[in-house]
This record gives C-alpha cells, sequence and structure tokens, in this order.
C-alpha cells in the first residue's frame, strides 16, 4: 500500500513539475493523472520493470481507499469559508449573482457544443 501511495504520488509530483517546468497552463494534478493513466494503459507491457502493486490490483484498493474519504478534503475549504464569513456577507448578493450567470452560461455553452456536434455528425433533432 505504501508503494502504491508513492507511486500515485509520484505521478502527481511528475505531473507538477512538468506543469511548472513548461509553464502549461494545466494544473500539475491533471497532467499527473494523464501519466497515471498512460502507465495503467501500459502495464501489461511493461509488467516486468514495474512494481507488483501496479499489476496485482494494489493501486486499484489504495486508490479507492483514498477517493472513499475524498470528503475529509473539503474540511479546510469549509473552515477557510467560515474564516472569511464577513466577506461573503458583505458580497453574497455578487457571489451569488456571479455562481448563477457562471452555471447558466456554463449550461449554454454545453448545449450549444452538444447541438453543432449532432450536426456535425448529421443526426436531425
Amino acid at each position: 500500500m505504501i508503494l502504491s501511495l508513492g507511486l500515485l504520488l509520484l505521478c502527481q509530483l511528475s505531473g507538477e513539475a512538468v506543469a511548472r517546468g513548461l509553464a502549461l497552463p494545466l494544473p500539475g494534478p491533471v497532467i499527473g493523472m494523464a501519466l497515471l493513466l498512460a502507465l495503467l494503459l501500459a502495464r501489461e507491457k511493461f509488467a516486468a520493470v514495474l512494481p507488483r502493486e501496479v499489476g496485482d490490483g494494489t493501486l486499484e484498493k489504495t486508490s479507492n481507499g483514498l477517493l472513499s474519504h475524498l470528503s475529509l478534503m473539503f474540511i479546510p475549504a469549509g473552515v477557510g469559508v467560515v474564516q472569511r464569513l464577513v466577506l461573503f456577507i458583505s458580497h453574497g448578493v455578487a457571489l451569488f449573482l456571479a455562481l448563477l450567470l457562471s452555471t447558466a452560461l456554463a449550461m449554454l455553452a454545453s448545449v450549444a457544443a452538444f447541438r453543432f456536434i449532432a450536426r456535425l455528425m448529421g443526426e436531425r433533432e
């Protein structure tokens, strides 16, 4: 399990190094997840070189264990919101409108992208 956790952190660290080293506009953990995906897709080809935890399911068990406790990662963000409650109260209306508008724009962009792809694929509404 420790090796699996180390492998997950190594992928994240590698992604962060690539993102900062190349000044990419992507977050490092996203690049790290792509690296982990590439590793998992190639694990059968490189089974002799990779640690056994990658192929025997230990990596999946470790990942599922982390995901089952993912809600704990939101506690620091919640504490930060409570600490800045006065700021949220003073700008509450603007924050609410910004959230409402950004949600509506994201939904409209999704609909527009879907309709564009549907037309591109030749399907009728």
